[in-house]
Order: C-alpha cells, then sequence, then structure tokens
C-alpha cells in the first residue's frame, strides 16, 4: 500500500452558522473549497436567518467551541484560521486560548458586529475583549466601514477616514489592517490595506452593480485564510481574495436567490482542490 505524501492546505473557521447558506460558515466552506482548500468548521453560534434578516442566535456554549477547535487541530491540523462572529466575551476569551494552546498559524480575523440588515451580532462587552485578546493574535483584520467606525468611535466618510482608521487599529494591537471602503459613496471601490510596518496599499476598482452582497466580508476573509494556507504572502493573499470576491460578485449578480439581497456566486470558476508535500 502507498504511504501518502500529500496534504490539502487546511483552513478551519471558527464563525456562526447562516441557515439561509450565504454567510457565515456556510460562505466560509463554499470559499475554501473554491479556491482548493480542505474546510472545517467550529461553529461559534447558530443563526436564523435567510436573505432578509436575521430572526434569532443561539449561542454555542465556550466549552463545545473548545472541544470542536481541539478535535479538528489535534487530529487534522490547520494552515490558517478564518474567524469570523463571536457574539460574547467568553467566547472570544476561548478562541484567544485555543490560538495559543495550538499556535494556530496565518490568523485572519474579520470583527463581525452587524448583520447586513443591522442586527446586532455581538455584545457590547464582547468587543473590547475582542481588541485586546485577538488583535495582537490576528496576522490581519478585515473590518468594513461600519466596523472600523464601531473600533475607532467616529464616522469614516472618506478615503482619507479609512486609513487613519486602520493605523489607529494598529494603534490598537493589530499586526495588520484591511479596511474595507466599499459602503463609501462613488463609482469605485476602495480598499486599504496598512501593514504592521505602517505600510499603506490601496486598492481600487469599479463597483459592481449587484444585489446580491450577503456574505462579501465572509467571503473575502475566507479567500484571504485560503490563500495564506497555500503559502502567499499576507499582500498576495489580499490581492488573490479581491479578485476572487469581484468575480463571484460578478457571476452572481443576474441570480435571484430569495426576496431581500442574495449571495455571491462562490462556485464560478472552483479550483481543483490543491496538495501541499508532508
Amino acid at each position: 500500500m502507498s504511504v501518502p505524501s500529500f496534504q490539502y492546505p487546511r483552513v478551519l473557521s471558527i464563525a456562526g452558522s447562516d441557515s439561509g447558506g450565504g454567510a457565515g460558515i456556510q460562505a466560509d466552506l463554499k470559499t475554501f473549497a473554491a479556491l482548493g482548500c480542505y474546510g472545517m468548521t467550529a461553529i461559534t453560534a447558530l443563526t436564523a436567518q435567510n436573505t432578509v434578516g436575521v430572526r434569532s442566535i443561539h449561542g454555542t456554549p465556550p466549552a463545545m467551541l473548545r472541544d470542536q477547535i481541539d478535535a479538528v487541530v489535534e487530529d487534522i491540523g490547520v494552515n490558517a484560521v478564518k474567524i469570523g462572529m463571536l457574539h460574547s466575551p467568553e467566547i472570544v476569551q476561548t478562541v484567544a486560548e485555543a490560538i495559543d494552546r495550538h499556535g494556530l498559524p496565518h490568523v485572519v480575523l474579520d470583527p463581525v458586529m452587524v448583520a447586513t440588515s443591522g442586527a446586532v451580532l455581538i455584545d457590547n462587552p464582547a468587543i473590547a475583549v475582542l481588541v485586546k485578546e485577538l488583535f495582537p493574535r490576528a496576522e490581519v483584520i478585515t473590518p468594513n466601514l461600519d466596523e472600523a467606525a464601531l473600533l475607532v468611535g467616529r464616522a469614516l466618510t472618506t478615503e482619507a477616514d479609512l486609513q487613519a482608521a486602520a493605523l489607529k487599529l494598529l494603534g490598537m494591537g493589530a499586526r495588520a489592517v484591511l479596511v474595507k471602503g466599499g459602503h463609501l459613496a462613488g463609482e469605485q471601490v476602495c480598499d486599504v490595506l496598512v501593514l504592521g510596518d505602517g505600510t499603506v496599499h490601496w486598492m481600487r476598482a469599479p463597483r459592481i452593480d449587484t444585489p446580491n452582497t450577503h456574505g462579501t466580508g465572509c467571503t473575502l476573509s475566507s479567500a484571504i485564510a485560503a490563500h495564506l494556507a497555500t503559502g502567499s504572502a499576507l499582500l498576495e493573499a489580499v490581492e488573490a481574495a479581491r479578485t476572487y470576491v469581484r468575480g463571484a460578485l460578478t457571476a452572481g449578480a443576474a441570480v435571484r436567490t430569495g426576496a431581500g439581497g442574495g449571495p455571491l456566486n462562490h462556485g464560478f470558476a472552483p479550483v481543483p482542490s490543491r496538495l501541499l508535500p508532508l
């Protein structure tokens, strides 16, 4: 019998479940698969939601979350981690302890706070713990305009505001920050990546006309983690992830899914499963 010589790039999503399939764990798994990676999950909360809104949220007990992470890491292993919805201080602390316990690499933190529908997805006390415990442990954080504004405590309305917010988030302990400017007005979408040494990278592209943007942030952070898992440097991973998300938005623009904002077309150009040497 032949001895295995390869393994899949393994990416763990620690996030909430979206019963509508467009965001959260479900979007993460679709993204990992589309980019040739092996996806695993540690579910932080169950949500009852669809394209119109969130009906209810049921949090996972911290001990159960810890067991999910330990089970997959101890047996399968992890090349990168995407962190999404963490609704309580206890859940944030559980994740931070797991990162340290297992030395989890390439952590991408998407600080999910408010759903597109306006539903609040995190307790206020959890935000302070998130900043203290996870900012220093993440390779990059990926807040959107509203999340960055909440974190820095002021409205962000210009590109200059985006850069200032990213620099402030670095000062709050983040190692690198990608502030997504999709909610800014204008025909172009601009994101800014600020690395730990203060280097600023602007990324601009024409706005895509689509009503189907549910799960865009989840998908982007998952795509960054997938590319980090396959060996890309952070800047390269962010650029590749943006390209994937734009392709998924374009491919899904004419599709109707539900009565509200629909999902991206995650499977528009799937990559065969990648192989890493053992």
